[in-house]
């Protein structure tokens, strides 16, 4: 069986490249195809043969892709698969609409239906002007998309909250296998090294083991302003990890308590997410990752009760939901929150319910099967 993989982009590193990589632990040799490659910012990828369309030419495509987005249907049209039995393409935006040949297995991984198009639109296009002047270039893609949906074989979700969506905007039916979780990787600290609930204390006596974290790209969708906001009427220590477009803007904005620091990854992320009171979550997410390696940690999560959080957290075992979607009713929350109420254990076996293990075997037999099927 010989098999590719084709992804959006490749230019950053987030949940959906941890799933590149455990596919490729699978299949180490198929090619990865995408629109734009970027070695300097995805330097996971080194361990692929990566094949990047045209767009890759021109001129701020591999860190400003959203530059083009009218060239992204074409990029992956582009593209040939003459030689491969399966192709699976892994997207939240175009590269489902690759061509296939009839006797080709196309399989979609689908992440999400095209957000900044369908269920996050308000949120791109929240400027009226904006909107306005933006709307044939929307009503192009929109169209292309829908068309797009209709060309893989068969759809795989990442959770029963895309599979509705995937419903909903595509009319297509989809089977659920969710993302891999690197259980090994993300671990309890000894007991005797865990946070210890937080009293009342005066701010000069805070510990480092006293703070709450985000772990988030920087962008608009992840609402980490309304944490920073929550924070800031707190008084309590937060610390940030992760770093995007709007770095600047959430720093002119976070006082004193709420600390950035930066991209980490390895035993420095470990060691924070271990170390944390709990890991705030405010956005609504397709799926998520970082609750479940929060989980992994034995640390529980406060989420935005929405999206993918309600599928990987148990509400009073694992972690609390906020609702509304407001700084002040996360605060509220916060207040309230006791560590001791959770129990570490509790939380790794709920996060070993995700893990890459659990993830090999689905797909794997999942797709050999479905080939064995088509031949």
């Amino acid at each position: 069986m010989r098999i590719a993989f084709v992804y959006d982009r490749v230019n950053k590193f987030g949940g959906a490249e941890r799933v590149l990589l455990a596919l490729h632990e699978i299949w180490p040799e198929a090619p990865l195809y995408t629109a734009v490659y970027n070695p300097k910012s995805a330097g996971w990828a080194r361990k692929f043969k990566v094949i990047p369309s045209f767009l890759n030419k021109f001129p701020f495509a591999k860190g400003r892709h959203e530059a083009y987005p009218y060239l992204m249907p074409l990029a992956f049209e582009s593209f040939s698969f003459n030689g491969y039995d399966v192709i699976v393409s892994i997207t939240s935006e175009a590269a489902k609409g690759i061509i296939t040949k009839p006797k080709a297995l196309h399989l979609c991984y689908c992440l999400t239906p095209t957000r900044y198009l369908w269920s996050g639109y308000e949120d791109y296009f929240s400027s009226s002007v904006f909107r306005f002047f933006s709307s044939p270039l929307v009503a192009y893609l929109r169209r292309w998309d829908k068309i797009a949906a209709q060309r893989p074989d068969l759809y795989l979700a990442t959770c029963e909250n895309v599979k509705k969506r995937i419903k909903k905007y595509y009319g297509r039916d989809s089977k659920v296998i969710y993302p891999p979780v690197d259980i090994k990787k993300f671990k309890r600290k000894h007991l005797r090294g865990e946070a210890k609930p937080i009293q009342k204390r005066t701010p000069r006596r805070w510990s480092e083991d006293d703070y709450f974290l985000v772990v988030s790209r920087l962008v608009g969708y992840k609402k980490v302003d309304l944490a920073i906001e929550a924070f800031n009427q707190l008084g309590l220590p937060l610390k940030i990890i992760g770093s995007g477009r709007q770095m600047g803007r959430l720093r002119r904005m976070a006082k004193d308590n709420i600390e950035f620091l930066g991209e980490l990854t390895g035993k420095r992320l470990l060691g924070y997410y271990q170390r944390c009171q709990a890991v705030i979550f405010p956005q609504e997410e397709d799926f998520g990752l970082v609750p479940l390696e929060a989980q992994a940690c034995g640390k529980p999560v406060i989420a935005y009760r929405k999206g993918g959080a309600l599928e990987t957290v148990i509400e009073g075992k694992t972690g609390l939901f906020f609702s509304p979607q407001t700084a002040e009713a996360l605060a509220r929350l916060v207040k309230k929150f006791n560590l001791a109420q959770f129990d570490p254990l509790v939380c790794r076996r709920n996060a070993n319910r995700f893990s890459k293990e659990r993830f090999a075997r689905e797909i794997k037999k999942f797709i050999e099967e479905t080939w064995t099927k088509k031949k």
